[in-house]
């Protein structure tokens, strides 16, 4: 049988967990090792498992991943109960199909004074931002932030109010969410255990949507766990920092923080997280490899 990291307290009836892939490429063995777990997760728990297909990048986001990631994940003997190939209570599953979910959280920040415009260029930025942490509490981090915004177009909160009543729309230029400098975000994680944050010095004001018209991760993935009803998000440890930030998205809108289990990250040889780049890895050249799906979900 394989192995699988639960809490221990016996089920749970009202659990809900999620995957959410991608449609950029196709999935690698880390993929596979943080989806079973959380396919294990939800199963420990008796609780519902969701699919969402995180389709939100129109460029990058493909039909052939798409498919290719549903039937890799079914040869893993991953089951879920809700999503965008059976549907479920709280669809539509896939993020290019939820704009109205991203506009009622982005109009819900900007009334309450958390949102300002940034027209600041890729070039611009990458002369004046600060340097990323890469590493924080011993745990490497995702870096799709990029280096930290220094709060260039930043607006005071009086003027954010104003700006509040005269947008509609937030087409046009980026937004960003202005952190609360100097506050602390702390959660206990399921896996490593307590996490402490500092907003303005781990981590400064991020991007909740873009120039392009389209929303970005954060606020993406706060709006659907949200509206899914997701009690425990399960994910990489290398998104830990991302979770700081989304929790100051769930207390700017009020709602209750679901619980956190972080995974430790599958490396290569050279120790650097695998990506979508690293063909060799993937879930499908395994399987072409004589991988069993049991080899895949444990190593």
């Amino acid at each position: 049988m394989a192995r699988s990291e639960t809490t221990g307290k016996g089920e749970q009836p009202g659990y809900r967990g999620r995957i959410a892939p991608s449609p950029t490429g196709l999935l690698h063995l880390g993929h596979a090792r943080t989806f079973w777990t959380a396919h294990e997760r939800a199963r420990a728990a008796g609780g519902t498992l969701i699919l969402r297909n995180e389709d939100l990048d129109p460029e990058r986001s493909k039909p052939e991943y798409a498919a290719a990631m549903l039937e890799d994940l079914r040869w893993l003997g991953i089951a879920w109960d809700e999503g965008p190939d059976i549907g479920g209570p709280v669809g539509p599953y896939a993020q290019s199909e939820r704009r109205a979910f991203y506009l009622n959280v982005w109009h819900g920040l900007l009334a309450g004074g958390w949102l300002y415009p940034c027209r600041c260029s890729r070039r611009e930025l990458s002369r004046i931002a600060q340097a990323p942490h890469d590493h924080l509490n011993g745990i490497r981090m995702e870096s799709d932030e990029g280096p930290m915004y220094p709060g260039t177009c930043r607006l005071e909160r009086d003027a954010a109010a104003r700006l509040a009543a005269q947008v509609t729309d937030p087409a046009g230029v980026n937004w960003r969410f202005r952190v609360p400098d100097g506050e602390a975000v702390t959660f206990d994680d399921g896996h490593f255990g307590p996490q402490r944050f500092v907003a303005g010095e781990d981590f400064g004001d991020f991007a909740v949507w873009r120039r392009d018209d389209v929303p970005a991760y954060q606020l993406a993935v706060v709006a659907d766990d949200r509206a899914m009803g997701v009690t425990e998000v399960v994910r990489g440890a290398d998104l830990l920092l991302s979770t700081a930030r989304q929790i100051l998205l769930w207390r700017a809108m009020g709602w209750a923080v679901p619980r956190w289990f972080h995974c430790d990250l599958v490396t290569d040889a050279r120790g650097e997280r695998l990506a979508k780049r690293h063909d060799a890895q993937a879930i499908r050249t395994l399987r072409e490899q004589g991988w069993t799906p049991e080899r895949v979900q444990v190593g």
